[in-house]
C-alpha cells in the first residue's frame, strides 16, 4: 500500500482531475414508473447544454452526499419527495466536457410521493429505455441508455 503524502492534485476531493480540468459532481436518478419508464427533463432556456433532455439530479453541494442531493434536488425541481432508502446505486458516468470533467453517479428509484410536475419550467416526459436514444441529450448521459435499456428488459 502506498503512502501519500501531500496530494496536490486532489485525490481525496477530486477537486482537479488528472487533466486539469475541474470536477463537477452531480447526482443523479432514473426515475422509473410501474410501465417501466424513465423520467426525463429538458434543460431549460438560459442554461448550458439547453434543450437537451436528461435525467434529473444536480450539483453535489460541499459536505452533502449524492443521495441527499437527489433528495433535496427532485423537491425543488420536480415536486416530488423521496427517502435516500428507495434510491439504488445503478452506474455512474464520467465524461471530459471543454471547461470541466463530470463524474455523475445515476441511482435508480422507483418510490416517490407526489407527481412530478416542472417546478422551474422545465418539460418533462416518461421514455421507455429503449425510445432513449431518439432524445438529444448530453454527451455523458448518452452511455447510460443501453445499461437501463438492459436492465429494464
Amino acid at each position: 500500500m502506498a503512502l501519500i503524502e501531500d496530494d496536490d492534485m486532489g485525490c481525496y476531493g477530486m477537486q482537479v482531475t488528472k487533466h486539469g480540468l475541474p470536477a463537477v459532481w452531480v447526482s443523479a436518478v432514473a426515475m422509473v414508473d410501474i410501465d417501466g419508464r424513465v423520467l426525463m427533463a429538458q434543460r431549460p432556456e438560459g442554461k448550458s447544454l439547453a434543450g437537451l433532455w436528461e435525467f434529473p439530479g444536480g450539483k453535489v453541494e460541499e459536505g452533502e452526499t449524492p443521495e441527499a442531493t437527489l433528495v433535496r434536488e427532485l423537491h425543488e425541481e420536480l415536486g416530488v419527495d423521496i427517502s435516500e432508502s428507495c434510491l439504488a446505486p445503478f452506474t455512474f458516468a464520467s465524461h471530459s466536457y471543454d471547461d470541466f470533467h463530470l463524474f455523475m453517479p445515476l441511482y435508480l428509484c422507483r418510490v416517490w410521493k407526489g407527481e412530478p410536475h416542472g417546478k422551474e419550467g422545465q418539460k418533462l416526459k416518461w421514455v421507455y429505455p429503449h425510445k432513449m436514444v431518439e432524445l438529444p441529450m448530453p454527451a455523458a448521459d448518452v452511455p447510460l441508455i443501453a445499461m437501463l435499456r438492459d436492465f429494464l428488459s
